[in-house]
């Protein structure tokens, strides 16, 4: 199991993903913070940056706020 920080910006123009440290990514999306939209778009992003399947990425923390922590299935 391993476990991430992600900061994420919702309703951005422009998606992108930075690595800030080894475990702590910033994140942009387009969505907004609704109907778990921009949770969703953190998942898939995370699991193709990551190579691996959404499914094995979960947010544990966070939901209704822009610091989470998601972890990864091996």
């Amino acid at each position: 199991m391993v476990y991430i920080k992600a900061r994420v910006k919702t309703g951005q123009k422009k998606e992108s993903i930075e690595l800030i440290s080894r475990d702590v990514f910033k994140i942009a999306v387009k969505e907004k913070a609704e109907r778990n939209s921009a949770n969703a778009r953190v998942i898939k992003i995370i699991a193709e940056k990551l190579g691996v399947p959404a499914k094995k990425v979960r947010i544990i923390s966070g939901h209704h706020a822009p610091s989470k922590m998601l972890s990864v299935a091996e």
